[in-house]
């Protein structure tokens, strides 16, 4: 397995570490619940990079590179939705895209193609790092002004907890539009399936 491949594999594991970390109390646990997502952020940027620099593209990165992202993106916006930072339903329009399009790319992977990614879709993601990010700044930030300086109150956090709210809406909004395109541009790989 290269290197690419490891990096891979490791976002899947700080996946989980990122997950104890959040969900553990105190101060120092979500601040290194927030270092881990940023780690394994870093990972996939990195093992595209890799794989492409030394000419190590392989079947097993390509399927499990975007399975890898989902899993480390679902569960950051299932354990807010536990925490009561947003709303279920936005995340499951989130989840239903996400599972959708990776069951096409499997479809077209199957078939010897492979979809690129396009602009919509990296709009998407930005948008749902974005999301996270400031969701977990959001909880560090709390965690800090609460237990520490003091400063934290109700009106505080029902302002950056709009923000969010509407943040998401937009991420939603992205992750529907670069769906629907996905779909519209490959609708062979599916309509066809079951003749090719």
């Amino acid at each position: 397995m290269n290197l690419a491949n490891k990096l891979t594999i490791s976002r899947i594991v700080l996946t989980f570490v990122f997950m104890f970390f959040l969900f553990s109390k105190g101060i120092v646990f979500k601040t290194l619940a927030l270092v881990v997502f940023i780690i394994a952020t870093w990972t996939d940027f990195l093992d595209g990079f890799l794989a492409k620099r030394r000419n190590e593209i392989t079947d097993f990165g390509r399927l499990m590179d975007p399975i890898a992202d989902k899993i480390l993106i679902i569960a950051a916006f299932l354990a807010f939705v536990e925490m009561k930072l947003v709303p279920a339903w936005i995340i499951v329009i989130i989840i239903f895209r996400e599972f959708t399009i990776t069951g096409l790319r499997l479809i077209a992977l199957v078939k010897g193609k492979v979809i690129e990614a396009e602009m919509a879709g990296k709009h998407k993601t930005v948008s749902q790092m974005v999301s996270i990010y400031m969701i977990l700044f959001f909880i560090v930030l709390k965690e800090y002004s609460a237990n520490i300086f003091g400063f934290w109150n109700e009106n505080l956090e029902f302002f950056l907890k709009n923000i969010i709210f509407y943040m998401m809406i937009l991420t939603a909004l992205l992750t529907l539009i670069s769906g629907i395109s996905y779909l519209i541009k490959n609708k062979r790989f599916f309509i066809n399936a079951k003749n090719k």
